[in-house]
């Protein structure tokens, strides 16, 4: 299918109004974005950067799995170019295998491994990691590029680096970029260890999420610097902060607001920990005992329970949580733990194995938290320092973040 002669006009008027759209969503919230972040986005052409794309179906398969089904202009142009700009994520690779856009498939399940983030959230990236006019930065995951463009349209080319893990995605963001007159500097590099070659930066901003802090990022900064961090642990609790970096090589800065979650950097993913049956078939001779606290105020689809999923993982590093038919399980393949909560009526029952109680480790983190008063992300404050990076606030004990 050839693209229609009209392309440019049609992707202009669309992205005016994506642009229009995330600007008043940002004012109605409180949190207005930068006019100068929204100004790129109004100049930076997203379809280019996305010639191929998932969309989930709008009903599972037989098996209860995503159905995902591919989008490109010669599927369906108006589908294709009216999702480029809409503020929604595109997923544009599964499990790590790239798709033939010649002649892609429908897809059934299977985890994403790259995207193209939803544009305002890549705009509140931007935007809270204060950055300006003759600053340095570094990207760590360029993925499909637009970030990447969206930084050298406000900065300039030359002020601009961007690593990604990935090869093949570093040669597609590549090609789009160059096509689009942007030449920053882009290597294949492990973000977790920054780009010493361009260092020293004055932002250092990831599109990706890390366990803890990379020790290389704060030495890349400079004094004064900041670092935009997501941080996640295994089990899948998420929370960004924002670090300024002493000219002794501390940093500290506060967790901000809201329930932002972006996909782990490749070396810091959860490892594969088999079936969780078996983990539960360990656990039948062990006693049960009654839970204090039921498995949804982790699981729950509030933002309480995400910020509180988030500061759990620091009670259980290792841990991961898996439902299935209901029935949570904690699995830790480090020291071979485990943990299943069953539901008895309106409460619920666990049993625990191995040489840490995940569970009970949880239950004693959530009695602090609710004696607490069960404070907010915001009430958080993260310090890196000699000793490791340490979540402090005045009323709980200090969290010792996961270890890479």
């Amino acid at each position: 299918m050839t693209l229609p002669t009209d392309l440019d006009n049609d992707a202009d008027a669309l992205r005016a109004a994506m642009v229009k759209s995330i600007a008043a969503a940002g004012a109605g919230a409180g949190v207005p974005m930068h006019p100068a972040w929204l100004a790129a986005a109004d100049k930076v052409p997203r379809h280019a950067f996305v010639p191929g794309f998932y969309l989930p179906a709008d009903a599972p398969d037989a098996r209860g799995l995503t159905v995902w089904e591919p989008v490109t202009s010669r599927l369906d142009y108006g589908r294709w170019l009216a999702a480029s700009y809409s503020d929604t994520t595109l997923i544009t690779q599964f499990d790590g295998e790239e798709t033939d856009w010649e002649r892609p498939a429908v897809r059934h399940g299977g985890a994403p491994t790259s995207s193209s983030t939803l544009p305002s959230l890549v705009l509140r990236m931007w935007s809270d990691a204060d950055v300006c006019e003759g600053h340095t930065v570094l990207e760590i995951g360029t993925g499909t590029g637009y970030s990447t463009a969206l930084a050298c349209e406000r900065l300039g080319s030359s002020h601009v680096t961007s690593v990604e893990v990935d090869a093949v995605r570093l040669e597609g963001a590549a090609d789009a970029l160059y096509g689009c007159g942007y030449t920053p500097t882009l290597a294949r590099a492990d973000g977790s260890y920054g780009y010493w070659p361009e260092a020293w930066f004055d932002r250092i901003v990831a599109a990706c999420s890390f366990r803890s802090v990379p020790p290389a990022l704060l030495r890349q900064t400079r004094p004064g610097g900041k670092v935009l961090l997501p941080l996640s642990g295994w089990l899948y609790g998420n929370a960004r902060v924002l670090l300024t970096v002493a000219e002794d090589g501390t940093a500290e800065g506060p967790l901000l607001p809201g329930t932002v979650s972006f996909m782990s950097a490749r070396t810091h993913a959860a490892p594969a920990y088999g079936n969780p049956a078996d983990w539960a078939a360990g656990l039948h001779e062990e006693r049960p005992r009654a839970a204090l606290h039921a498995p949804e105020r982790l699981t729950a689809a509030t933002e309480e329970a995400f910020h509180l999923r988030f500061l759990a993982q620091s009670a259980v590093p290792d841990a991961q949580l898996v439902t299935i038919d209901g029935v949570p399980h904690l699995v830790d393949v480090n020291s071979g733990s485990a943990a299943t909560l069953t539901p008895e009526g309106e409460d619920w029952s666990v049993r625990e194995g191995g040489p840490v109680k995940l569970w009970a480790r949880i239950e004693r983190f959530i009695e602090c938290y609710d004696a607490a008063g069960r404070p907010g992300p915001e009430t958080f404050t993260l310090r890196v320092d000699g000793d490791g990076p340490w979540l402090l606030h005045p009323r709980i004990p200090r969290l010792l973040l996961s270890a890479a």
